[in-house]
């Protein structure tokens, strides 16, 4: 019978780690095929635009809650030295570069194409394919840190040199949104103990900073609506219920952002087959990787199932209401099925292990079938046995990509690159010249541009012009409208539905949009005088407007600290690991 041998280095040999290089550039440029092409991809919550404005609004969102914190000031300080477009690709290229490899090296395999069954599996998993259709890109770069993180941790454990440095930069990756930080420190927290995980924990909250500080001190406060629990949950995508989608990392709450794919019948069965692989892996796990380690990515995994599908249990949803409702910051648990990134890791993880060991047992039987009697030549067993074993694991490679077919080609060509009309540029001209806050209508928080293939967006005002934007936060999910958290958009919203005109207010500019769908009262543009009228923007300037002054200085600065807190670590990491040769 096979045993277990000694296992190689995590990340494997040389080769081994060019192997799964090859690999990812091979899923990257299949998946990301469509990029090829000049523009940008703005679809739902992905916007990149030529060159993101550095504003204060954007570094500290004083009147609403810190959901892109630090995501916006790293884009706009980034965007300062290369162009949004660039900075696009090269911000998708590292999700699924980072995922393929770190999933790959991670596995304590013993054979190589074990390394690229956890490896393709993780790049290639329904949680990738939906929340790339959703365009939160900034998650997926913590979902593709997430096993850089796991592997440091593994390095801090065992004493090596640089693991806490290591650590750092992949939590520093992850952090670049609330949901990624408290992932990352969550997973620290449970992985590494005594006194390096005293250090590791504390780096890990400093880089939590500054969405910690932006939102101790925005004026929206740190609860959110109890409506967004029902409008959030997770989703049926097939006939086995969202419990069994969550199980194979599906289940997102927009169904416009699922895959075809997944609606298909032959989907559940494919996911207990994953069940089971992982199942038999887990194991295996615990066999190669420190006393414990196993247990507790096991258990971090459970709690993170746990807490996507809480919403979908009985007297869940109730508990929900109440948590975002009623305790600050517990909004992050809102939407749970973005929670669902160490359950995949683990999964993805134990399941190649799983079809390591099936292999091993499947060699064994071939080689007792074949061996020939004592007395005689041996047949040669080997050499029959082994083809057989890649064979079976060159099949659980691809079986990612016929499951999900949808993946290939930006997403079934769902990712199409476009250009901004000149307009957009015009506007931004006229508005740099004399800044003051700006308003965007029709209240709307996504459009929908005929020019952007009808594809919905998040509006790109707030990131493309040169001054703060005023956009509506009412999130409407079918028929269901999630209030807002923002006091100033509020009162304005009011104005505007009581036939009131915007001219009343402290907005320097209004930007109609009028192809991007919605209603627009008459009203709200009495007193406003027109500076430019295009084919797919419209100006107006609020010859009222009173300047009612900057935010508190204090405030903008106490926030400001956080993100120096965070860039300081991750600085000290960058240099501790820039003086000495450090094995990835």
């Amino acid at each position: 019978m096979t045993t277990d041998v000694a296992v190689p280095a995590l990340g494997g040999s040389r080769r081994d780690r060019l192997v799964l290089h090859v690999t990812a550039a091979v899923v990257t440029a299949v998946v990301l095929a469509p990029l090829l092409r000049p523009g940008y991809v703005l679809r739902y919550d992905m916007v990149f635009v030529p060159r993101q404005p550095l504003r204060w609004d954007l570094i500290v969102s004083l009147d609403t809650l810190p959901r892109a914190v630090p995501q916006d000031l790293v884009v706009s300080l980034l965007s300062q030295v290369v162009p949004g477009w660039l900075l696009q690709r090269i911000a998708l290229v590292a999700v699924i570069w980072l995922a393929t490899v770190g999933a790959g090296r991670l596995v304590p395999a013993r054979r190589r194409l074990t390394r690229i069954v956890a490896a393709v599996g993780y790049a290639w998993s329904p949680f990738l394919a939906e929340r790339l259709l959703l365009g939160q890109w900034g998650l997926l770069l913590a979902y593709a840190a997430l096993p850089w993180l796991v592997a440091a941790a593994l390095d801090l454990r065992a004493g090596r040199r640089g693991a806490l440095s290591k650590l750092v930069l992949a939590a520093a990756l992850a952090a670049i949104t609330p949901t990624g930080g408290v992932l990352a420190l969550l997973t620290t927290a449970v992985l590494v103990t005594g006194r390096r995980g005293v250090a590791a924990l504390g780096a890990v909250v400093a880089l939590n900073a500054p969405w910690l500080t932006a939102a101790a001190v925005t004026t929206a406060g740190g609860r959110s609506a109890a409506e967004g629990v029902a409008a959030f949950a997770a989703r049926a995508e097939n006939w086995a219920g969202p419990l069994v989608a969550l199980a194979g990392t599906g289940g997102i709450w927009n169904a416009q952002t699922t895959p075809e794919s997944r609606s298909s019948v032959l989907v559940p069965l494919v996911t207990v087959g994953l069940l089971v692989l992982a199942a038999i892996g887990f194991p295996v796990l615990r066999r190669r990787w420190p006393a414990g380690l196993a247990v507790r990515l096991g258990a971090l995994a459970l709690l993170s199932y746990g807490l996507a599908a809480l919403a979908t249990l009985p007297g869940g949803a109730a508990v929900l209401r109440w948590l975002v409702s009623e305790v600050p910051g517990a909004g992050l648990l809102r939407d749970g099925q973005k929670l669902l990134v160490p359950y995949a890791m683990c999964l993805f993880l134990c399941a190649a292990l799983g079809a390591e060991r099936l292999v091993d047992r499947l060699a064994d039987r071939l080689a007792d079938r074949l061996a020939a009697p004592a007395d005689r030549l041996a047949a040669p067993a080997d050499r029959l046995a082994a083809p057989a074993e890649r064979l079976v694991l060159v099949g659980l490679v691809l079986l990612p990509v016929v499951v999900l077919p949808d993946l290939t080609f930006g997403v079934g060509g769902q990712l199409r690159p476009v250009r901004y009309p000149a307009d957009w540029t015009t506007v931004s001209r006229i508005v740099a010249d004399e800044p003051g806050p700006v308003l965007s209508l029709p209240l709307s928080m996504y459009r929908a541009y005929p020019w952007n293939h009808g594809t919905v967006v998040i509006d790109p005002l707030p990131r493309h012009l040169p001054a703060e934007v005023l956009t509506d936060d009412t999130l409407y999910v079918g028929d269901l409208a999630v209030p807002g958290e923002n006091p100033r958009m509020r009162r304005i919203r009011q104005t505007i539905a009581e036939g009131g005109s915007v001219a009343g207010t402290d907005v320097r500019w209004v930007v109609v949009q009028p192809e991007s769908g919605g209603r627009l009262p008459e009203t709200a543009l009495v007193g406003l005088r027109l500076i430019h009228s295009g084919p797919t923007l419209t100006l107006y300037e609020n010859p009222r407007a009173v300047d009612a002054g900057s935010p508190p200085n204090q405030r903008r600065w106490i926030a400001l600290g956080g993100a120096v807190l965070a860039l300081s670590v991750l600085l000290a990491a960058l240099a501790n690991l820039l003086r000495r040769a450090t094995a990835w």
